[in-house]
């Protein structure tokens, strides 16, 4: 009795527990995490509180908040209606999506960095050959241009865009006899 005795005082004797501080070394506790998760909020909440202490009621202050306020729903708008013109009018959307076609890629990449530091991204830094990606917008322009016009000629208001074949012969197809049976059945028992 004496030497397990003497093991569970040498380890939990005098109100030490050595297996709980020796589990403390790897895995943190979770009351003392909690408490300080919780201090951490205290902090964070009276900071953003003592940013709104001050009152704000003048005009300028209103309109840029008003204009923080603006871009997400503008650009969620803009995106829905986007869709919604694609629907209404294709070939005037296509249109406009060929001269999106010439946007260089380093210009998408600014936009790209000014949208995500906007809402709070990072930008991750890409290294591209800028003339390499100006030489591949220039190659795509006759492309472009060639698509651009044959949408335009499909567009609703072109003369004859509906027509399958010249107006010539739609006029003769309407003009020419052809023999019809019910009205032959009925000229037969007309007479």
């Amino acid at each position: 009795m004496g030497l397990i005795e003497r093991i569970f005082t040498g380890v939990f004797g005098d109100g030490r527990n050595v297996v709980a501080e020796t589990a403390h070394v790897f895995r943190e506790n979770a009351e003392g995490a909690a408490v300080r998760q919780a201090g951490i909020k205290r902090q964070s909440m009276q900071q953003f509180a003592s940013e709104f202490a001050v009152p704000r009621s003048g005009f300028f202050d209103r309109l840029m908040d008003g204009l923080n306020r603006l871009p997400r729903p503008l650009l969620a708008f803009g995106t829905i209606g986007l869709f919604v013109v694609a629907m209404v009018d294709p070939v005037w959307f296509a249109t406009r999506m060929q001269g999106i076609a010439l946007v260089p890629d380093p210009l998408w990449w600014l936009m790209g960095a000014i949208v995500s530091f906007y809402f709070g991204a990072r930008h991750q830094a890409h290294s591209q050959d800028f003339q390499q990606s100006i030489a591949q917008t220039m190659a795509r322009v006759p492309t472009v241009i060639e698509n651009t016009r044959s949408l335009q000629a499909m567009q609703y208001d072109t003369p004859q865009v509906a027509q399958s074949s010249p107006s010539a012969d739609l006029t003769l197809g309407a003009v020419t006899p052809a023999s019809n049976p019910a009205l032959v059945e009925w000229q037969h028992h007309q007479s």
